[in-house]
């Protein structure tokens, strides 16, 4: 009958929302770990946008159409954050109750402040002496040092030392900002 069909619908309705609410992992059925399978990771995307892509519901009620809106951009927002190492990183941190303070925690360790200053030096030397040579070397530095923390965040993340990863996390949003000086 329209009653228990308009039942129904609103039920349903307040069971995706409800749903909306959950982690990204749970989102994609995915362990809630830094290791990432990423062909399940693309799989379980493509199988949720199969299910909630708005033009699915062009028919359907307003408000269908809005959670299915909803979904979709979920489904986006989620995918890209767990297809990037870093913004993985950064969720799993903030999942498990550690804020990065991005904005007030600048402090950093002394070896990696080292290491920023000879960069920066490097990088004003290569630029004035017009050295393409010594940018690109200074771009595989930095790309290498990158790549070793990201592994190192990583098993921290998924030995459960999040506050030890928040610290690498934050090295490495210094570290892709020097990243993006040094191409330009």
């Amino acid at each position: 009958t329209t009653r228990t069909s308009r039942t129904i619908a609103v039920a349903a309705r307040a069971s995706a929302f409800k749903s909306l609410m959950q982690n990204h992992f749970d989102l994609f059925q995915l362990p809630a770990r830094f290791d990432v399978d990423m062909a399940a990771l693309d799989a379980a995307y493509r199988e949720v946008q199969g299910r909630v892509h708005p033009d699915r519901f062009v028919n359907a009620l307003d408000a269908d159409k809005r959670v299915a809106m909803q979904w979709a951009t979920r489904a986006n927002d989620a995918y890209q954050t767990l297809k990037n190492p870093q913004k993985r990183a950064q969720y799993l941190c903030e999942l498990n109750g550690v804020d990065l303070q991005t904005e007030s925690n600048t402090a950093m360790p002394m070896a990696f402040l080292m290491q920023q200053m000879e960069w920066r030096e490097a990088l004003g030397e290569a630029r004035a002496q017009k050295d393409a040579d010594a940018l690109d070397a200074l771009d595989k530095d930095v790309r290498m040092e990158r790549t070793a923390l990201l592994a190192q965040v990583g098993k921290q993340l998924d030995a459960g030392d999040f506050d030890a990863a928040a610290q690498g996390v934050r090295s490495l949003m210094f570290l892709d900002k020097f990243g993006d000086e040094v191409q330009y």
